[in-house]
């Protein structure tokens, strides 16, 4: 390890923590680790890390620590009892925003300045800069802007607010897009599953059309921000209402529940029924606010 390189602490050494740690070993970094189960550290120790034999006595190594557990009781209870004055925390643990706004006011009470982060990655991706890997962060801007070279070793840092809760607010917000995909791409598969159509070859298709439709996001975007859901509309709520029935045809047809589209479907024939058949799917998000 370079001595001028910075060191500092990884508490958490499951799939993605073992992977964290491995990044920054191999970029240099003095790094002290601890796990609940010693077992996990060993393979580190011939790359250069310590193991400290404590949760503590790993804090009390170094000024940056970093977390990344199971979730956010564990963090309360891994970090019970050390001293956190005048250390530098990054929560890399998955949580919600009320969690991250409640910990960082707890890392405040303990003396300690506090960054909240969401990894937008798998494991292989960590450390892998041409793998697009990123780790959103809300907090302390300037805890970031002190340690940016250090975080941004496993993937390129993204701050997106001063609120604690925002990183874990983007993290669930692009979560739940993708689950919606996925939703859309398992529907689309089992309408084939019957037929002699080549999955492998209708993928490519399904994929480019996907990509394509992303760039209605910009579109939502707008119309959010005008208030005008009718800006820009190429297809009214009318049109895809009246379309929806096809597709439920289509389904029951081919044997396929439509039981991952009827939930937005009935969202639609709502807004629909109150008079907005001009606008397009925009109008939806103010449904389902509480």
């Amino acid at each position: 390890m370079e001595e001028n390189t910075p060191g500092l602490t990884l508490l958490g050494l499951g799939a993605m923590g073992t992977a964290l740690a491995h990044a920054w070993l191999a970029a240099g970094h003095r790094l002290t680790v601890w796990n609940r189960t010693p077992g996990r550290a060993k393979q580190l120790v011939g790359r250069g890390a310590r193991i400290a034999p404590s949760a503590a006595e790993a804090v009390a190594a170094n000024r940056l620590v970093v977390v990344c557990l199971l979730d956010d009781a564990s963090v309360g209870e891994t970090l019970d009892g050390a001293d956190l004055a005048g250390r530098d925390l990054v929560n890399l643990t998955t949580g919600t925003p009320a969690q991250a706004r409640a910990r960082a006011a707890w890392a405040a009470e303990r003396g300690a300045r506090f960054l909240d982060g969401g990894i937008m990655a798998v494991p292989p991706m960590i450390g892998v800069q041409e793998a697009g890997a990123f780790v959103l962060y809300s907090g302390s801007r300037d805890l970031l802007d002190e340690h940016r070279d250090t975080l941004a070793v496993p993937a390129h840092p993204v701050h997106v607010g001063e609120d604690a809760g925002f990183a874990a607010l983007y993290d669930v917000a692009l979560l739940s897009a993708m689950t919606g995909m996925f939703a859309g791409i398992t529907h689309a598969f089992a309408l084939l599953r019957r037929e002699e159509i080549s999955p492998r070859e209708f993928a490519p298709m399904l994929a480019g059309w996907l990509t394509a439709m992303t760039s209605s996001a910009y579109g939502t975007a707008d119309q959010l921000e005008s208030g005008d859901y009718t800006r820009n509309v190429t297809s009214n709520l009318a049109m895809m209402v009246e379309g929806n029935a096809t597709m439920l045809r289509t389904a029951e047809e081919q044997g396929v529940s439509a039981e991952l589209l009827t939930p937005f479907m009935t969202l639609m024939e709502r807004r629909l029924a109150d008079g907005h058949g001009d606008e397009d799917t925009t109008g939806v998000i103010d449904l389902i606010l509480r």
